[in-house]
């Protein structure tokens, strides 16, 4: 995997998927909405039944809309790649989530690939699109 470009733009990328996992597990709208660029496109093609989803406050909304399905959710993230070019910069974000739902305890693992820019200084996600790696379910108390 590949981490090229100043060490600057990549701690900053590190610590913007660091700040989207931790909205995540806090159900903070307004951090994760935080991370994303206005004219952002989120792709789920192993949720055909959501899709993709483009600008900032579609992606929030649809987002908002999601979570209520997932109360106690804890989601962490952690970077494959990070290559920075300039003011834009692609990365694969690996994820790791633990929640229950229904009785049971889920844990999925995914992967992200992500295009990044950088707009007055700070890094946002311009393209994230999520891949299922591995999914778990687990009966309670099994």
């Amino acid at each position: 995997m590949a981490y090229t470009g100043p060490f600057e733009d990549r701690l900053a990328i590190r610590e913007l998927f660091e700040t989207y996992a931790a909205a995540v597990t806090a159900l903070d709208a307004e951090a994760w909405g935080g991370t994303w660029a206005e004219d952002a496109e989120w792709s789920l093609p192993d949720y055909p039944e959501i899709g993709t989803t483009q600008g900032r406050a579609a992606i929030v909304a649809m987002w908002v809309e999601a979570m209520k399905g997932f109360p106690g959710i804890m989601f962490e993230a952690w970077p494959g790649a990070i290559v920075v070019d300039g003011d834009r910069a692609t990365a694969i974000c690996y994820t790791s989530e633990v929640y229950d739902r229904d009785g049971q305890t889920h844990r999925d693992r995914g992967r992200y690939e992500d295009t990044l820019v950088k707009i007055g200084g700070q890094w946002f996600f311009r393209t994230r699109s999520f891949r299922n790696i591995h999914r778990q379910i687990q009966p309670k108390g099994a």
